[in-house]
């Protein structure tokens, strides 16, 4: 019997869901254009809170994804980029989020015909 290279506890699943979580596939998709200032970025992104933006940073930037680059100023300033590691996982988050974009109209009529299938079953 294969074990899964995404079993539990695996680093593989770690990184994969970092790089597919919500947050963290806007956030490589938004630093694939350049270099953005935290609150950039939380407004590009858009919906996201800044604990759960800071959270996402974090655990992208321990990965390897993303640089952060603070300057000695007052009021403080924190650029953030993708790492060459980065980049290269952009590219493929990109290239999902461009195949979900093609094909969301046909998600969405599944989805409203599983809804229908289901609430005509519960009746």
């Amino acid at each position: 019997m294969k074990v899964s290279e995404y079993a539990v506890g695996c680093p593989e699943r770690a990184v994969l869901e970092h790089v597919t979580s919500t947050w963290g596939v806007l956030v490589l998709i938004e630093l694939s254009t350049g270099t953005l200032r935290f609150s950039e970025l939380r407004r590009q992104i858009g919906g996201v809170s800044e604990k759960m933006l800071t959270q996402t940073l974090r655990v992208l930037e321990r990965d390897g994804f993303v640089a952060r680059l603070a300057h000695p100023v007052i009021p403080p300033r924190v650029d953030y980029s993708l790492t060459p590691l980065g980049a290269d996982a952009a590219v493929h988050v990109r290239a999902l989020a461009d195949w979900t974009t093609a094909h969301v109209s046909e998600v969405t009529r599944a989805q409203s015909a599983y809804d229908a299938a289901y609430d005509a079953a519960a009746v």
